[in-house]
């Protein structure tokens, strides 16, 4: 039943969410000092898993995936740089705080929630795509998000650096990092057709693995040590996550002669809630979290309405 299918979708993902919460909330895990724990997800599970499952599709498949990259690439570069120069221009935040808050609402939460619903509802198939998707957020806003926060973000002498020169360090600073330069290193060996063998894949795949589970303890973890604090802001913020970001992919897919299987998965992994990248970037730069915490909150618990439309709508069974 298509009752069934959603559950099994959603189900395990707010379970694994909440159990971070909770475990957060009743002390039994620290929730102020996630540091080793958010460089487990960023620097060695996520990479890892984008990795292998880039690195491992057969380079028509990934050649397939291109339309895929270049839609989801696109429709979230454009949230990002609306929002962000919407929040720049009309309140007063700072550059970084504006960056996260953009990041929180255009990459969707494709680690922790896009990969177990897009496997539920496509099975093993659906790898693929959603580290395509992630490959493009990860090679696309994460290193312009890396960019501002290392120009704006720097306290001290290194802000009396030419521009220039804090421009090109931010640069090379956010491309050599783990989880953007995963995807990229993945992205090119499949088109190279080499391959890794199976004791490399293997090993990649054992800490890979952790990278959905983790992820979202992390995210609820996080989320326990803050307030929740509903404003308008939160909610436009939701509005465009879950709503505006599946509505333009599915406007962009419309116009653009794309298959219909690319276009339902392009529109699926577009209705995921926010994603956490805000808010572990935030935890690494020491910035305030809290407004990227709310979004993240108020967007995921939406998306237990709008994800269930999604796939009712574009996966009926």
């Amino acid at each position: 039943m298509l009752s069934d299918a959603i559950l099994l979708a959603l189900a395990p993902v707010f379970f694994v969410m909440g159990l971070g919460y909770a475990a957060g909330r009743m002390h039994i895990v620290e929730n102020h000092h996630v540091e080793s724990l958010n460089k487990l997800v960023m620097d060695f599970a996520l990479p890892a898993s984008v990795f292998a499952a880039t690195a491992s599709a057969p380079r028509s498949e990934m050649l397939a995936q291109a339309p895929l990259f270049a839609i989801s690439g696109g429709v979230m570069l454009l949230l990002y740089l609306a929002w962000y120069l919407f929040q720049h221009a009309s309140s007063k935040i700072d550059k970084e705080d504006a960056s996260l808050q953009a990041l929180t609402i255009a990459f969707p939460n494709l680690a922790g929630v896009g990969l177990p619903i897009v496997s539920a509802v496509l099975g093993p198939a659906g790898a693929v795509p959603v580290a395509v998707t992630l490959a493009a957020g990860s090679i696309l806003v994460s290193p312009l998000t890396l960019i501002l926060l290392e120009i704006y973000g720097v306290k001290d002498g290194a802000a009396a650096e030419p521009m220039t020169v804090r421009i090109l360090g931010a640069l090379r600073r956010a491309l050599t990092k783990p989880v953007v330069l995963a995807p990229a290193l993945g992205i090119a060996l499949s088109l190279s057709e080499l391959r890794l063998g199976p004791v490399a894949d293997a090993c990649l795949l054992l800490i890979g693995h952790a990278a959905a589970g983790v992820a979202l303890f992390l995210t609820g973890l996080v989320l326990s040590a803050q307030s929740f604090r509903l404003d308008w802001k939160v909610v436009r913020a939701t509005g465009a996550a879950d709503i505006i970001r599946p509505l333009l992919t599915a406007v962009v897919v419309f116009i653009l002669p794309v298959s219909a299987e690319t276009a339902k998965v392009a529109i699926l992994l577009a209705a995921v809630p926010s994603g956490f990248f805000g808010i572990l970037f935030a935890v690494n730069y020491r910035l305030d979290s809290q407004t990227a915490g709310s979004m993240v909150i108020a967007s995921t618990v939406f998306s237990i309405v709008t994800m269930a439309i999604a796939i009712a709508v574009l996966f009926p069974r």
